[in-house]
């Protein structure tokens, strides 16, 4: 009877810790912020689970090239859309300049989207 005891709260015991993992892993909020830029794309596209992706173009100065001077570079922020009426209103919004909010996720879900980052409030259109 001790035996099983033992198995029991063993195994209990490695379910919470499996259970905390794929929390900390998929659900854990990492980080949240504000990315500003060029609307480049939205689309809704997948195999099995369909999903809103997108795309802004930052751009920005890089000044540690080897002459000194500085360089115009631009950035991709890639990111995916849970909100079908946040995807909707961002599909109307292509080229302009955008502000938008979004969460950082440690790991990404099939049915949440191809990225961590996860848009989930459009803040300003320019």
């Amino acid at each position: 009877m001790k035996k099983r005891k033992v198995i029991t709260i063993t195994v209990l015991a490695a379910a919470a810790v499996l259970a905390f993992l794929i929390f900390f892993k998929f659900y854990f909020v990492f980080g949240e912020g504000v990315k500003a830029g060029e609307l480049n794309f939205v689309v809704y596209k997948g195999y099995i689970f369909k999903t809103y992706e997108g795309k802004v173009i930052q751009s920005g100065f890089n000044s540690k090239s080897k002459n000194s001077t500085s360089v115009v570079q631009s950035y991709e922020f890639e990111f995916s859309i849970t909100d079908p009426d946040i995807a909707d209103s961002l599909m109307r919004c292509g080229g302009k300049t955008v502000e938008l909010h979004y969460k950082e996720y440690l790991g990404k879900l099939p049915w949440r989207g191809q990225q961590k980052y996860v848009v989930d409030s459009i803040i300003a259109v320019r």
